[in-house]
């Protein structure tokens, strides 16, 4: 028992000792995440601060935790354009009726992708891969909306552009790594056919991928403001992000054009207007993060990694 007592106790002060550097380990990994966290989350509250702030303040760097000379003067005169309200709706549509689709030919295409018994699955990858690196360009594609009549219509809004080949590759990868092919052998014996299957087995399965998949699909609708720009030329269907970019060129070409006290008047709206747009275009789209935020990383860290 003398022999063995400094040998334990050498092994209790080996076992503390570890748990010592353990401790300050994760202490300065938990340091070095807050230092990170802190760097992505301060520009964002810089904005909101900024949004409320006098663009004066905000122009000599007084602006770093709390709003100076607090006014409200950028939200009213953006509000005070009724095309806003139109651009909400719009978007709105765009984005719930959009991402519907994008969910409906995106989750369809890499459920069958991921079918080993799909004739020719190799070669309908690499056709949909090649798309990733060549496309006809900008003047090609016009002229096929244009021939297809989805010019200046809702359809080019939600339609032409729903196939996204980067979610339908994490949806197929998705599939391979979760669903067991039994399952599909099991629903045969009970007379289940590929859509009944489909349907009924594997979407519910698969609420993780859908729910990630929805978001950047919905994300991507909403931020768009360049198809609208090249293939609508009706206002009255702009999206939000196109007409907050129109009223932000008019504001710096009205205050570049005017001189004296009111060439400084429309600088300083411009000036508040720029931050009061960023929070009115991303704060609705933001909201709907917390609903998807338990399926977000099983989701992508499934889709994204084939075992």
């Amino acid at each position: 028992m003398g022999v063995l007592q400094p040998a334990a106790q050498e092994k209790t002060g080996k076992i503390k000792n570890s748990r010592t550097s353990d401790t300050v380990m994760e202490f300065i990994m938990y340091v070095i995440a807050a230092v990170f966290l802190l760097i992505l989350i301060y520009p964002l509250f810089f904005i909101v601060i900024a949004s409320f702030s006098d663009p004066s303040a905000v122009a000599g760097g007084q602006v770093w935790l709390f709003p100076k000379g607090f006014t409200l003067d950028g939200y009213k005169e953006l509000l005070r354009h009724d095309n806003i309200w139109t651009g909400y709706r719009n978007t709105i549509l765009y984005t719930v009726i959009g991402t519907v689709i994008g969910l409906a030919v995106n989750i369809s295409a890499a459920y069958a992708l991921s079918r080993k018994d799909l004739t020719g699955r190799k070669y309908i990858s690499l056709y949909f891969i090649f798309t990733m690196f060549f496309n006809g360009g900008l003047i090609p594609t016009f002229l096929t909306i244009r021939d297809f009549q989805l010019y200046d219509t809702f359809l080019v809004m939600v339609l032409p552009f729903s196939v996204g080949v980067y979610n339908i590759i994490v949806a197929r990868t998705f599939f391979q790594t979760s669903i067991p092919g039994d399952l599909w052998e099991a629903a045969q014996i009970d007379g289940c056919g590929n859509l009944r299957y489909f349907a009924r087995v594997v979407l519910p399965l698969s609420k993780a991928i859908v729910a990630v998949l929805g978001l950047w699909i919905a994300v991507g609708y909403w931020n768009s403001y360049f198809n609208a720009l090249i293939y609508l030329k009706n206002p009255d269907m702009y999206p939000l992000q196109l007409i907050l970019r129109n009223i932000l060129i008019t504001n710096q070409m009205q205050s570049g054009m005017g001189t004296g006290e009111a060439a400084q008047i429309a600088l300083r709206l411009a000036n508040m207007m720029r931050y009061s747009v960023i929070i009115v275009a991303t704060v609705p789209i933001m909201c709907v993060y917390p609903f998807v935020q338990k399926y977000f990383n099983q989701g992508v860290m499934i889709g994204a990694v084939k075992e």
